[in-house]
């Protein structure tokens, strides 16, 4: 029966977004339709229904809304430009050096933000124009821009990581967050370093060398903004407060922060909070129809089927790491970051855990997949927030894209065979 049901959920989800229905849509017909093979169909509407409530019934949800309130109102409040203008002093100087401001800046952007696509939308809007005045090609630096902001996603507070929570069954947020340093970290790492290589082919020059007494007048503006990182990651591994409470605590300093700035009005605020608003019901959607999918998968056994296929074909860890990590990059082409954690975290955990995997370590590889998925047509959201900030198309981006798509890989390589970069850190922290 699970076979059937198999071909029955992926045929009419595939068909669904092959005709243009909206991916949560697609997700909560695809489950009910699976359903209706086993049982009436007003309890199955009635059982879809439920379980899309009770998928949105958990505390830690409360998390994502509050930071993309928070994310929203940094990326209006000026805190964007005073990153850039920090990472510009210490690196601007370089030749090509805008490039690594970009990268810089994307990961302290996103790291604060939580969003890759407010980093890419931010950063983009900014440092584009200023990169073409210069003489750096645009697809270049669109290219850059793209890529560097998914490393938000892996440097906390990451709202993916809380969803992964969520669909783990409980691993720990804190755990996660510290977790995501050192990866996000060095993804950034080969991201310039594959950006130098194209500098020293196109030649780029660099800009004006700041004065020691530059740099400490740009860190003083962004110190501030900085502290954020501090303040929520500091309260969550302190036991201080949750990573709900972070982030509640993150909107009104960041709130605080942007009208000490003079960057924000009061008659911002109303926009801020629709705009927010939009995007909250978007994730929640996603979460809730991803949640239905995963029981109905779950009642039918089919994780468990697939978790037997998965181990019949070795009981080697790295091998199965390899495989699952393909199954996730090609998954990530066609689906958004959010219901590919939930649909597919229920499925490859429990066969990585019993390989010996740490969930911490699993959940990273998970997420950087799906970094890579978002710089990629045609679900890319990143990849058309890029394109679209920099006016150019994605044909011409495509072949600058492509060494720092590379770099990705990389570095998903060495992060899924070498466990300790990821888990020394919440080793360190007694996680």
């Amino acid at each position: 029966m699970e076979y059937i049901s198999i071909l029955i959920l992926v045929l009419t989800f595939l068909t669904l977004m092959g005709i243009g229905v909206p991916v949560a849509w697609s997700l909560g017909l695809s489950s009910f339709l699976t359903l209706l093979v086993s049982v009436a169909i007003v309890p199955s509407a009635t059982t879809i229904a439920q379980r899309m409530g009770t998928g949105l019934d958990s505390f830690a949800l409360l998390a994502i809304p509050f930071f993309i309130l928070a994310g929203e109102i940094m990326n209006r409040g000026g805190i964007a430009n005073r990153l850039i203008e920090l990472a510009k002093s210490i690196t601007g100087r370089l030749p090509g050096g805008l490039l690594y401001v970009n990268v810089i800046a994307a990961m302290l952007f996103g790291a604060i933000a939580g969003s890759a696509a407010a980093a890419a939308s931010a950063i983009g809007g900014i440092l584009g124009k200023r990169m073409e005045k210069e003489g750096y090609p645009r697809e270049l630096g669109a290219a850059v821009n793209i890529t560097s902001s998914t490393t938000g996603l892996l440097i906390p507070p990451s709202n993916i990581l809380i969803v992964y929570s969520l669909a783990s069954g409980g691993v720990s947020i804190a755990a996660l967050f510290l977790g995501g340093y050192l990866p996000g970290l060095f993804i950034g790492f080969l991201l310039m370093l594959t950006a130098a290589i194209f500098i020293k082919k196109k030649k780029l020059k660099g800009g004006e060398r700041s004065s020691i007494k530059d740099l400490g007048i740009k860190f003083f503006r962004a110190f501030p903004s900085l502290m954020l990182l501090f303040i929520v990651m500091g309260g969550i591994v302190g036991g201080v407060f949750t990573a709900t409470e972070a982030s509640a605590i993150a909107v009104v300093y960041c709130l605080v922060l942007s009208f000490y700035y003079k960057e924000l009005k009061w008659k911002d605020l109303p926009s801020i909070l629709l705009k927010s608003s939009e995007t909250t019901a978007i994730v929640m959607l996603l979460i809730a129809t991803s949640m239905s999918m995963s029981w109905v998968m779950s009642s039918e056994d089919i994780p468990q089927s697939i978790s037997n296929s998965l181990l019949s074909i070795s009981d080697n860890v790295f091998v199965i790491l390899i495989f699952i990590n393909l199954i996730l990059l090609f998954v990530g082409i066609f689906m958004d970051m959010t219901p590919a954690v939930l649909i597919f975290t229920p499925i490859f955990l429990p066969v990585v855990i019993e390989l010996g995997v740490d969930p911490v370590h699993f959940g990273i590889i998970m997420v950087l997949n799906l970094c890579i998925g978002l710089c990629t047509p045609p679900v890319g959201s990143v990849l058309f927030i890029g394109v679209g900030v920099a006016q150019t198309s994605i044909e011409k981006v495509v072949k600058p894209l492509v060494p720092f798509f590379i770099a990705m890989i990389i570095g998903l390589i060495v992060i899924t065979l070498w466990p300790g970069l990821t888990l020394w850190l919440p080793r360190l922290f007694g996680m």
